[in-house]
């Protein structure tokens, strides 16, 4: 008896199938690598689902109309780790709305999450934006337990400009001592992409810094506190807009005070898609998503 030189019908269907999902992605991820960061942002917040979740908006940590942030969590959770998440933007755009991604993502992981928006550059300039996201860290620990959150198991997160936030915020001493925070209460601290360690002076985002001020007096990596948390530096191998150095200064200098300090090198990414990458349908972008919910459940209270 001769075999056929085609499967049956039904079994080609699977393979058909993924052959159709895999050129969808591949569409998807290289629409993703060339559109605006507000287009791919819009793009995903359309097809990402929050049923399910927990999802409170528009919670007010400041009296600025920006000082609010939208609480991701899962249903029924209880003494789950909590995580800030911080947005990019050269300090002069963005807003939580665009990262709705990202709280859904960590709350599917099992996290309660507060994704915040915050004031923006040329009208308020650094360190504002650093105190905002010190405040909405003290707001955010002191309802977490209302959304099933330790408020001890803390981590923070943040974006390209979100990630210099992230990193001084809890670096340097000054901005948790003056909403008292204890650093204890953090597990860790996770920048993406982050501009830790540059002299602002000769870039456009010079606006976000005070006009007399010097790198020394506002980078990251000059102000890093002895106690400070476990460090995940993820920075993307194709950033054309965040240089690599930004992330090994920081490595260094976390090393240099004895914080541990992991950086990650993700291949194929570029400065926007290793934050499109947290979406739970654009993991095959990069590794982001991955590295993330290894580091927090390395370092969560336990």
């Amino acid at each position: 008896m001769n075999a056929s030189p085609h499967p049956p019908r039904a079994s080609r269907r699977p393979a058909v199938r993924r052959l159709i999902l895999g050129a969808g992605a591949l569409a998807l991820g290289l629409s993703l690598a060339a559109c605006s960061r507000d287009g791919a942002q819009g793009f995903l917040n359309n097809v990402i689902s929050t049923g399910g979740l927990s999802v409170k908006h528009d919670v007010s940590y400041g009296p600025d109309a920006r000082n609010v942030m939208d609480i991701y969590a899962p249903q029924n959770a209880a003494g789950a780790p909590v995580v800030l998440f911080i947005h990019g933007g050269s300090w002069q755009g963005g807003d939580k709305d665009g990262h709705k991604f990202v709280g859904e993502s960590l709350a599917r992981a099992g996290y309660v999450t507060g994704v915040m928006s915050y004031r923006l550059a040329p009208q308020n300039v650094y360190p504002s934006y650093v105190q905002d996201a010190a405040q909405a860290l003290k707001v955010l620990r002191a309802d977490a337990r209302t959304f099933g959150g330790n408020p001890d198991n803390l981590f923070v997160m943040g974006h390209s400009a979100g990630g210099f936030n992230a990193v001084e915020m809890v670096d340097n001493a000054r901005w948790l001592t003056e909403v008292n925070v204890p650093v204890g209460s953090i597990r860790g601290v996770i920048g993406v992409a982050g501009p830790y360690s540059f002299d602002f002076r000769s870039f456009q985002s010079a606006v976000a810094f005070p006009k007399d001020a010097t790198p020394d007096e506002v980078m990251p990596d000059r102000h890093v506190r002895a106690d400070a948390p476990p460090h995940l530096l993820l920075v993307a191998q194709n950033d054309d807009t965040v240089e690599a150095y930004n992330g090994v200064n920081m490595e260094r200098a976390l090393r240099a005070a004895g914080v541990p300090v992991e950086l990650k090198v993700l291949p194929r990414v570029g400065h926007i898609t290793i934050i499109a990458a947290m979406a739970r349908p654009l993991t095959f972008l990069g590794d982001t998503r991955a590295q993330v919910i290894r580091f927090i459940e390395d370092h969560r209270m336990k």
